[in-house]
Formats: C-alpha cells, structure tokens, sequence
C-alpha cells in the first residue's frame, strides 16, 4: 500500500523509478538499472544492423561470432564484453562507440 501511495505522488521519473525499484544503490534498484542497459545496448544493437540493411548471420559472420550470440545480444539475454562491443559496432556495422562513465 505504501509503494502504491509513493508510486501515485511520484511527480518525476526518478521519483517513480525510487518508489518502484527502491534508491540508486538498493539491490533491487541496481539490478534494473543493470537491465535498463542491457535492454538500451539491444536496442542500439538491433536498430544499426537493420540501419545497416544486414541480417543476424550477415553480422555475425563479418565478426566472427554466432548467429546465436547476435540474437542473444539484440535480445538482452547475454553479457558482453567491451573488446565485442567495439568488434561488433566498429568492425561490424561500420559505426563509431564512445563509452561514458557517469
């Protein structure tokens, strides 16, 4: 009852996302965060190969990868190491990766 009652007077995203996952650094808030990023590179994944007019096995040839391991990524279903994420992004697709560390 209490989450609901936050979760009603949230007037910001980051109010809404404290009263639904808890604070930054919570357990249960870090493990969202965690599956946010996931959920962001995936999507980043899917939209260059398609941008880039290629299927799952034309990109994971050009890297040599797995289709399977393409398809786990653009679902959020694996981790992925940052030496792969610039294989696959730069080599792969032809685009150019920053990383940020906030």
């Amino acid at each position: 009852m209490k989450k609901d009652l936050a979760i009603k007077k949230a007037k910001t995203f980051d109010e809404l996302l404290d009263a639904q996952f808890g604070r930054v650094g919570s357990k249960r808030r870090d493990e969202f965060d965690k599956r946010a990023q996931y959920f962001v590179i995936s999507e980043m994944l899917k939209e260059a190969r398609r941008e880039a007019n290629l299927t799952q096995q034309e990109l994971a040839d050009r890297v040599g990868t797995k289709k399977s391991y393409i398809s786990r990524l653009e679902n959020g279903n694996c981790d992925i190491q940052i030496s792969t994420l610039y294989r696959i992004f730069e080599e792969g697709l032809g685009r150019k990766v920053s990383v940020l560390i906030g």
